[in-house]
């Protein structure tokens, strides 16, 4: 993208719109902020905007009249609606008016950049409703349906644990076997499913990502499967799922543990006939592709809860390869840093050319709850600011629990005290306060909708994904997965 690539950002919140447009920016767009709805209407007509990044809660008309209005006006206009309401309903409405995609709020800038050089991406390519070209029959080669998103560059690897998952991967990446990828969100699962699609007989076809997180149910049966023209309000067209746009190829699963259970049945029947029924069809669709799904949930646990099936579980279990945390190896950090700093020099066109001494020593000494994706967040945030007081705040050294069970999540009086040295800097203190009552208001929302993280996340006000990782990142444990674990 280049500075002549325009953006309307339509956002209430002043501090946000000014981050939102800081940060594009700095990824090489031109923003046009504005603040209602009103505004945002006159502002199309007048900078003929490339893409939308819309709040849903914006003054007159609100973000739903907005976002059909701009659709009206011109169905090929990329609109990212990036908003709190994250309900199915909202979700749903906002899609069926014509959004591009949806980012819940908190969202990391990266998964924002991702989401926007896709759309744009996209807008070359024909409307949705235009007539689809038919399912490839197995005796034809099609030309392989591309994966939007960009392929990762690989990084560099150096520890022993590291080495062992790449041997695996490489052993297994022809055999066709489902594979079960393991491991704390961030530790980079999707480069090693990526990795076993680049080495295996299908690496000329596509690689097809999906995370079943990211969309409720009803969405997420349509993205998977596709769906006919009428089947539900808002089908204008029949649409292959992303089976379909794998065919021959790979498809990865991320978050398979938050799959709703009558999805996963769903599946187990493609993983077994290698068929299934588009949503709203009335004939099946046969499909060959390679399964690739990953987890950082307890599925056993899962399994003794119900909200996870036994027998799907054996299908995926095939072969299971565990991704170890960032703190189980740190003598990765340094090449890892490199590598970052020269990828986001090359594509910001400059900036941070080395991380400083004192930075790097606190990386090796920090705890990294958000593994490489934190890394890497950092490093471009130096690479882009180049203050290194941007990150030091933010990589405080921690003791972490010895052993991971109910009491853990326990919060003691003299916690605070206890993680800090006498000494430590003011913001220091003030981070590890408030990152103590964050962690209390989180496990009181819990504890109250007996540990349903969907519910707690509507009494707190955040998005379900935002709640699982800030879970992650306070060392929350849900006691019945440590009862599980302990069995």
């Amino acid at each position: 993208m280049d500075h002549e690539t325009k953006v309307l950002v339509i956002e209430d919140d002043d501090a946000a719109r000014d981050a939102l447009c800081e940060f594009l920016r700095a990824a090489g767009f031109s923003p046009r902020p504005v603040r209602s709805g009103a505004e945002a209407l006159a502002a199309v007509h007048v900078e003929h905007p490339d893409a939308v990044l819309l709040d849903l809660v914006i003054p007159e008309p609100d973000g739903f009249e907005v976002l059909g209005r701009l659709h009206a006006g011109d169905p090929a206009l990329p609109v990212i609606v990036t908003s709190a309401l994250s309900e199915a309903e909202s979700v749903v409405r906002a899609m069926r008016l014509g959004a591009a995609d949806y980012l819940p709020k908190p969202f990391d800038v990266h998964e924002l950049d991702l989401v926007l050089r896709r759309a744009l991406d996209r807008r070359g390519r024909p409307p949705d409703d235009a007539p689809p070209a038919p399912a490839p029959a197995r005796d034809t080669e099609p030309e392989p349906a591309r994966d939007t998103e960009p392929e990762p560059e690989p990084a560099p690897t150096l520890s022993s644990a590291m080495e062992r998952v790449w041997a695996l991967a490489d052993r297994i990446a022809d055999t066709d076997v489902p594979v079960l990828l393991v491991g704390e969100s961030g530790v980079g699962k999707d480069v090693v499913a990526r990795r076993i699609h680049a080495t295996s007989r299908r690496a000329a076809r596509a690689f097809v990502k999906i995370n079943c997180a990211a969309l409720p149910g009803e969405l997420l049966e349509s993205e998977l499967f596709g769906h006919e023209k009428g089947a539900f309000t808002g089908a204008h067209a029949e649409k292959p799922g992303k089976f379909e746009l794998a065919h021959e190829g790979t498809i990865f699963l991320d978050e398979i543990g938050e799959m709703d259970p009558r999805l996963q049945a769903k599946l187990l029947q493609v993983l077994q006939d290698e068929e299934f029924y588009r949503v709203g069809g009335k004939r099946s669709v046969r499909v060959d592709a390679r399964v690739v799904v990953a987890t950082n949930r307890n599925l056993d646990a899962a399994i003794r809860q119900g909200t996870f099936r036994e027998d799907l579980f054996y299908r995926l279990n095939v072969v299971t390869i565990r991704v170890p945390p960032l703190r189980e190896r740190k003598e990765e950090i340094g090449p890892l840093v490199r590598h970052f700093v020269a990828k986001y020099r090359d594509r910001y066109r400059g900036g941070l050319e080395q991380v400083p001494p004192e930075v790097m020593e606190r990386f090796h000494t920090y705890d990294w709850p958000g593994n490489v994706r934190e890394l890497e967040n950092l490093v471009r945030r130096l690479v882009v600011l180049r203050d290194p007081a941007m990150v030091l705040g933010e990589v405080v050294p921690a003791p972490r629990a010895t052993g991971q069970n109910a009491a853990s999540n326990t919060v003691r009086a003299g916690t605070l005290h206890a993680t800090l040295p006498e000494d430590a800097p003011l913001k220091d203190v003030a981070r590890r306060a408030a990152r103590i009552a964050e962690r209390e208001a989180i496990l009181r929302a819990l504890v109250r909708t007996g540990w349903n993280k969907r519910k707690a996340a509507k009494r707190l006000q955040i998005s379900y994904k935002a709640l699982l990782y800030k879970i992650k990142d306070c060392e929350i444990v849900d006691p019945r997965d440590a009862a599980a674990t302990t069995e």
